[in-house]
């Protein structure tokens, strides 16, 4: 779901690794990436908050289209973000367990002031 809807790349992936299983999605070259796991030994149950989200910065309106238009495709469905900064110039998304992403259209940047009016 994760990686159709971002357009990621599973680049690595390992299994029970002290009692773990996990798979790293990403870009092939990139700088990041984004790892999800799985306890063998002590499933917990999913239990996001509206403020559980990760948020993606893609600045070229072309790539912003497209990933939101795949997070449909890939079963996640748009939700009013729980902070409205992440509606202003994007959007929210929630998968089926209930956490939430957001994809912003600015590029960011560290000397930006992202909370600023």
């Amino acid at each position: 779901m994760y990686s159709y809807g971002l357009s990621l790349e599973q680049i690595a992936s390992f299994e029970d690794h002290q009692g773990f299983d996990g798979v790293m999605l990403g870009e092939p070259n990139g700088h990041f990436h984004l790892e999800l796991t799985y306890c063998r030994h002590h499933p917990v149950n999913p239990n996001p908050t509206p403020e559980d989200l990760l948020v993606f910065y893609v600045p070229e309106q072309q790539d912003w289209s497209r990933r939101c238009e795949r997070l449909y495709e890939a079963g996640f469905s748009e939700v009013p973000p729980f902070k409205p900064y992440w509606a202003q110039l994007g959007c929210a998304f929630q998968d089926l367990d209930g956490y939430r992403l957001a994809i912003q259209r600015p590029a960011w940047s560290n000397k930006a002031k992202p909370y600023s009016a």
